[in-house]
């Protein structure tokens, strides 16, 4: 058995997603005093529902939560609502439409971040559950589209070079001082990236690439035995990307370039973005949103 061999045969499938949803989304106050920002709705499915359906198409079979307090509407959207299905069941409703929010006994599992930290400390927060396993990461507020999904076409470089890997996207050069940029080593694919550094906003003319991260990892559980002994970062917080930054070099590291569209859903305007562009989308609706954009355009 040659050893490219062995090591495929040993390498263990990613079956475990973190999701760091502690936040308390202060950008949306007040709609966000009482509900997470996890659950605004992009059009008539929440924020947190579209990273699930991800890691789903992606073949995660167990769903971790790392949440906070006043959070447990998430879990709730995901749990059996038997009132209502049983109401829906006796006036003859279709109860197909539900079928996203069901997750198997077992495979939702939440943590509490007691104190907001930083996302490398409630990505730690997970640590007991992720064990010694290789682990997805999905920020909920960076809405990926695509088909296949982001995680999907991660999971399948995984599957191919294994160890650690970051979602990147191609961003005009103006726009990296905005980001987290990687310092590129050698092209595998068109879609598969060596990573040699991660830069946090680079000037422009300083920028290794204009390749950002965006909000998608596969990372080994050695990241957490980093982020242990990690000491504050920017911000006062423990940062996930200074954990990464150390771990290049040890450990195999590739940026997965995706092909699809991102939103950023943890702004006011993108959220905005997200909401049309998905709606021009549907065939339900897209001539009257189209309709509706053109006569306030017009006005």
């Amino acid at each position: 058995m040659t050893t490219s061999t062995a090591s495929q045969s040993v390498r263990k499938p990613v079956r475990k997603a973190v999701f760091p949803v502690a936040g308390m989304g202060t950008r949306f106050l007040p709609a966000t005093k009482a509900i997470p920002k996890e659950m605004l709705p992009i059009i008539d499915r929440p924020l947190i529902q579209y990273a699930v359906d991800e890691a789903r198409e992606a073949g995660i079979e167990q769903l971790i939560f790392v949440t906070g307090r006043g959070k447990t509407a998430i879990v709730e959207h995901f749990d059996t609502a038997f009132e209502l299905e049983r109401t829906m069941g006796d006036r003859a409703k279709d109860l197909s439409i539900l079928d996203a929010t069901r997750i198997l006994p077992g495979n939702l599992v939440t943590v509490r971040q007691q104190v907001p930290m930083g996302l490398g400390h409630a990505i730690w927060c997970a640590r007991a559950i992720v064990g010694d396993e290789p682990f997805a990461i999905f920020l909920p507020d960076e809405l990926m589209i695509g088909k296949p999904g982001c995680m999907k076409e991660m999971v399948e470089a995984y599957n191919e070079v294994g160890g650690n890997l970051i979602s990147v996207l191609e961003v005009p050069e103006e726009e990296v001082s905005s980001y987290g940029v990687i310092a590129p080593g050698a092209r595998i694919s068109d879609k598969l990236t060596e990573v040699t550094g991660l830069v946090e906003k680079p000037k422009r003319e300083e920028a290794p690439s204009n390749l950002i991260i965006s909000g998608r990892y596969i990372l080994q559980p050695e990241v957490m035995r980093t982020l242990e002994g990690q000491e504050k970062g920017a911000g006062g917080e423990i940062q996930l990307t200074d954990a990464m930054s150390r771990m290049i070099g040890s450990q195999p590291f590739h940026a997965v370039t995706f092909t699809g569209r991102r939103f950023d859903c943890g702004s006011k305007a993108g959220f905005v973005e997200a909401t049309l562009s998905l709606a021009l989308e549907r065939p339900d609706m897209a001539d009257d949103v189209r309709a509706i954009m053109k006569r306030l355009l017009a006005e």
